[in-house]
């Protein structure tokens, strides 16, 4: 049998009695399934990282300079000395 209010504890739960039942049939029936699985003899099989069988093609990490600072800026409202100039957060 499951105990509930250990769950409960952890959870910081206060769970009314109609709902701690309803709780405590789920977990009864969650254990059940995981004892089902614990049951299987898997010493032999090889721990999976994914299921798929695909890998990631991933093009060469090179630095590329792709637009200077010029024209980022070019259509800030504000700039400051060649950044962003943004109104202040902290008081």
């Amino acid at each position: 049998m499951v105990d509930i209010e250990r769950y409960e504890a952890m959870a910081m739960l206060d769970l009314p009695d109609c709902e701690r039942e309803l709780m405590r049939g789920r977990l009864e029936d969650l254990c059940e399934s995981f004892g089902v699985l614990a049951k299987i003899d898997t010493d032999d099989v090889a721990p999976l990282v994914t299921v798929l069988d695909s890998r990631n093609i991933m093009r060469e990490d090179v630095a590329e300079k792709l637009i200077t600072r010029d024209e980022i800026l070019a259509n800030a409202p504000e700039q400051y000395d060649g950044y962003f100039q943004v109104p202040g957060t902290l008081g």
